[in-house]
């Protein structure tokens, strides 16, 4: 009976949860796309954090990626991919660092812990910026032609919100409920 009710809830434990989806476009005014725009659906339940490291890197005096979206308390590298040394830093409120002069990879990544935007720069290289977009939620993406399309999303209701480079004023989040196996598609429109 005990081996049954194991096999059973093993069973169970296997099968994949039904996704929902959520379509996202955002544009400017005129109809272009937004680039690079991160996309985040917060859930009305809360979902257990898990360690997690992400990374940008350094190439061709670029960080690579421009828009680095990761969840509150995720580590990041920062690993120096050119020939030449840099030295990342932020000021920004959410996260204030300076890593030394190198090249190569840090020995430590850095745990961003506050939500917010953290814009990244090099002390040698002035043209190079970046960000790191850390988000209270682990249902986000980035938009790099301005859609976006999410179906890791199980059924719930959401809080649906957008950031992009330069934005002064975020569109207005959209409350929405999906259900399982369920759509929703979402269009913004750019406030610069």
């Amino acid at each position: 009976m005990s081996r049954s009710i194991f096999a059973l809830a093993l069973l169970l434990i296997s099968l994949p949860l039904a996704a929902a989806t959520l379509e996202v476009n955002i544009t400017n005014a005129d109809g272009s796309a937004v680039p690079n725009a991160v996309v985040y659906a917060i859930p009305s339940h809360p979902i257990p954090t898990t360690r997690t490291v992400a990374a940008i890197d350094q190439i061709n005096r670029t960080f690579v990626p421009h828009v680095l979206p990761v969840r509150v308390g995720t580590w990041v590298e920062f690993p120096n991919s050119d020939n030449v040394l840099h030295q990342v830093y932020s000021l920004s409120p959410a996260k204030r660092f300076q890593l030394p002069l190198y090249i190569g990879k840090p020995a430590r990544p850095i745990q961003f812990d506050k939500p917010g935007v953290v814009a990244i720069g090099c002390n040698v290289h002035e043209q190079m910026s970046g960000f790191i977009v850390v988000l209270p939620t682990p249902y986000f993406g980035t938009a790099a032609n301005g859609r976006l399309t999410m179906n890791t999303l199980g059924a719930d209701d959401y809080i649906v919100h957008v950031w992009y480079e330069g934005m002064r004023k975020e569109p207005e989040p959209r409350h929405i409920t999906l259900a399982a196996d369920g759509t929703v598609s979402l269009a913004f429109v750019a406030l610069k």
